[in-house]
């Protein structure tokens, strides 16, 4: 038998309002909420609060574009631990939880590794 949807925690509602709007945002939680949960490979019992982990890695990767959801959720359907890489969560399991979108979704964080001097350098 399936496995029930998990439903957003506010914490990742929050961040999902942050960083999508509208039509988009109704696509990005219907994405994460039916693709990336339960259906995952090894995820098996997890917590809701584990759960949010990828879910904001992927919102995370983002951007605030739908696309990069898809692809970021695509990965996680592969190897969710790529994922935790690419979000810079994959080192730090409370990491996810101190991470909150900036006022320009379309510029995260740099890559991981580089200070903000050396980022805005490229």
């Amino acid at each position: 038998m399936a496995r029930p949807l998990s439903p957003l925690l506010p914490s990742t509602r929050q961040r999902l309002d942050a960083l999508f709007a509208g039509a988009d945002a109704e696509a990005a939680e219907r994405l994460l909420t039916h693709e990336c949960g339960y259906n995952l490979p090894l995820v098996g019992d997890w917590a809701p609060e584990e759960i949010a982990r990828l879910r904001l890695s992927a919102l995370k990767v983002s951007g605030g574009d739908l696309d990069r959801l898809r692809e970021a959720v695509a990965l996680a359907k592969v190897d969710w631990r790529d994922l935790l890489m690419w979000a810079g969560f994959g080192h730090d399991a409370s990491a996810h939880e101190r991470w909150m979108p900036r006022g320009d979704t379309k510029a995260e964080d740099p890559a991981p590794g580089r200070d903000d001097e050396e980022a805005a350098l490229g």
